[in-house]
């Protein structure tokens, strides 16, 4: 008598929970449950229409709740966290910054950090810069107009 639909159906629940261990965010999770719901469906005997609409709807809607949920309980980062507190502070350039050649280091306050020019010219060390965003774990800066 071949393979169950059920045991493909239970597959594909499985699937999706362990890719769901890999990944972030909880969106597959809900295609697993999904599927196993489809899984107990073709084991009690109902058609294949059945446990295809059972799938799309239950994962369908598991997965709108749960984003509507994550984004009303998830907090933002408030500006003037973390790397963000630099943006529009000044400081001044310790090596000089050079997009080409990869170089360049700002010194604001005591903190001294990687530093690119937002208009790919060379800024020289010495000069009063102000950062205009924070690109991974690099400042971009330009040179301040008003100086310290």
């Amino acid at each position: 008598m071949g393979i169950k639909i059920w045991w493909i159906w239970m597959a594909i629940a499985a699937f999706f929970v362990i890719a769901e261990i890999f990944t972030m965010g909880f969106a597959l999770l809900w295609f697993g449950i999904g599927a196993a719901v489809a899984g107990i469906l073709a084991l009690i005997g109902l058609g294949m229409g059945w446990q295809l609409a059972s799938f799309i709807v239950i994962s369908g809607v598991l997965f709108v709740v749960s984003r509507s949920f994550a984004e009303k309980f998830t907090k933002k980062q408030p500006p003037g966290v973390g790397a963000d507190r630099f943006i529009q502070k000044k400081g001044v350039v310790t090596e000089e910054i050079d997009n080409i050649k990869n170089t360049g280091r700002v010194r604001i306050g005591k903190d001294e950090w990687r530093a690119d020019s937002d208009t790919d010219g060379a800024i020289a060390a010495g000069e009063i810069v102000e950062v205009t965003r924070v690109d991974g774990t690099h400042l971009v800066v330009r040179i301040s107009k008003e100086g310290e």
